[in-house]
């Protein structure tokens, strides 16, 4: 799945979450706003990087974004937990962006960015496959861990 379907996945899920204020909003103003949030990953994709640094926050992060990168069940992420995630400035951003207060922005991300996480990081084609790929596969990978750990 490219970035584009990923994006737009979000999008919709966005639109389809409780919240009345997202159910209007345009897809393709969520799909932006889902872009500059996520971007930034050296090949134009989402930056996983700054999803797993905002994982060292603490409350049961690394439990819960583990789960979206992992092959079972998406556990759910909190409001507040999506700010220690992602950092109030790009929370606050994604907001304004689409004309929302912080805590519907909060509330859409909560809903979304668990799938797409997941999408992005499972199966054929993934980031992660991309990720590995570049590195020489899971060996080249286990690799480059053992060097940092040396």
């Amino acid at each position: 799945m490219d970035l584009t379907d990923l994006l737009k996945m979000g999008a919709s899920a966005i639109q389809g979450n409780s919240d009345d204020a997202t159910t209007g909003l345009d897809s393709s103003a969520i799909t932006d706003a889902l872009g500059s949030l996520l971007g930034g990953g050296s090949d134009g994709g989402i930056d996983l990087s700054s999803i797993v640094s905002g994982m060292s926050s603490g409350g049961g992060l690394s439990d819960i974004v583990g789960s979206w990168l992992g092959s079972g069940e998406n556990m759910p992420i909190s409001m507040d937990s999506i700010t220690d995630l992602l950092g109030a400035d790009k929370i606050s951003e994604f907001a304004s962006s689409l004309g929302l207060s912080e805590e519907s922005a909060k509330g859409a991300l909560a809903d979304a960015l668990p799938n797409v996480i997941d999408k992005a990081t499972s199966g054929e084609g993934s980031i992660v496959e991309d990720m590995l790929a570049q590195v020489g596969g899971v060996d080249g990978a286990m690799g480059m861990i053992g060097k940092m750990f040396k």
